[in-house]
């Protein structure tokens, strides 16, 4: 079955980074386009950012453009996130996504950007 399994979350300054990693199983990863999408508490679900199936192509939300890079290893099935320049709007629950038919989701992993 596919599973997504998400790390690296945590609290941070602003201004600091983290990495963000997605751990993904149960499907032929490198086939796939991978996404990472975010909740704030009371807000939508956001789209993050998006990597194509061979990590040629990517894509970000205004809100992050330039300050986070999405990067995939197809040999250990893995997407990552670099956040950087944390700001207190970037908190929140950051998951990654995989659409293989459906929709798949992971846990997710909290961020918090706080001083």
């Amino acid at each position: 079955q596919v599973q997504l399994v998400e790390s690296g979350g945590g609290l941070v300054q602003p201004g600091g980074s983290l990495r963000l990693s997605c751990a993904a199983s149960g499907f032929t990863f490198r086939r796939y386009a991978m996404n990472w999408y975010r909740q704030a508490p009371g807000k939508e679900r956001e789209l993050v950012a998006i990597i194509g199936s061979d990590g040629g192509s990517t894509n970000y939300g205004a809100s992050v453009k330039g300050r986070f890079g999405i990067s995939r290893d197809n040999t250990k099935n893995t997407v990552y996130l670099q956040m950087n320049n944390l700001k207190p709007e970037d908190t929140a629950v950051y998951y990654c996504n995989a659409y293989i038919a459906k929709n798949y989701w992971g846990q997710g992993t909290q961020v918090t950007v706080s001083s």
